[in-house]
């Protein structure tokens, strides 16, 4: 009962640390609009920092425009300031109501730079891979040692976990793959 819970909840963390890439390589940008790249901007809303999506509409204006729409007037300025000042790089520009955000072209230059940061991204996953590892293999020796379970077992466990890593890290090294492809088309 031990090692299947175990194995579980290992399972568990790793699908969420590679979900977790997943999640972090979309705000890696391709040079086409799409609007979850503004999800982690935060600006101030009446002394309190929110995210964008929630005191605006975020669409797509076309394939290479956002468009951010204030739910109230005097927000459009903030709004502005915080885009600006984020770390994408991105010039908004106030449209009447709405701020439309367009997105460069990125150089080579720049992609080159984006896939070192992909790539970096991904080392730290197959990290975070590899320590739930580690947790679990000490979880097993720590079981045996207690004699909650017998060596076949355990070391049948350790086997199972290591597959589990394996399958992980190749999840990890597709998605790099994908998203360093993306990047350097033009």
């Amino acid at each position: 009962m031990i090692i299947v819970e175990l194995k579980k909840t290992t399972e568990l963390k790793m699908q969420k640390s590679v979900e977790a890439l997943r999640h972090d390589l979309a705000k890696v940008r391709t040079g086409r609009a799409h609007t979850g790249l503004l999800d982690h901007v935060m600006v101030d809303y009446y002394g309190s920092m929110m995210p964008i999506n929630q005191v605006a509409n975020v669409t797509l204006l076309d394939a290479r425009t956002i468009g951010v729409q204030p739910w109230e007037k005097g927000m459009g300025p903030k709004l502005e300031k915080a885009i600006r000042d984020s770390d994408l790089g991105l010039n908004p520009a106030a449209q009447g109501d709405v701020l439309r955000v367009p997105m460069p072209l990125l150089t080579e230059e720049r992609r080159r730079d984006l896939t070192k940061v992909v790539r970096h991204e991904g080392e730290n996953a197959k990290v975070a891979v590899r320590n739930l590892r580690r947790d679990a293999i000490a979880h097993l020796k720590d079981a045996l040692k207690k004699h909650e379970i017998p060596e076949d077992d355990e070391r049948r466990a350790q086997d199972d976990v290591q597959k589990l890593t394996d399958k992980y890290v190749a999840e990890i090294d597709k998605l790099l793959a994908e998203k360093e492809k993306d990047l350097m088309a033009v």
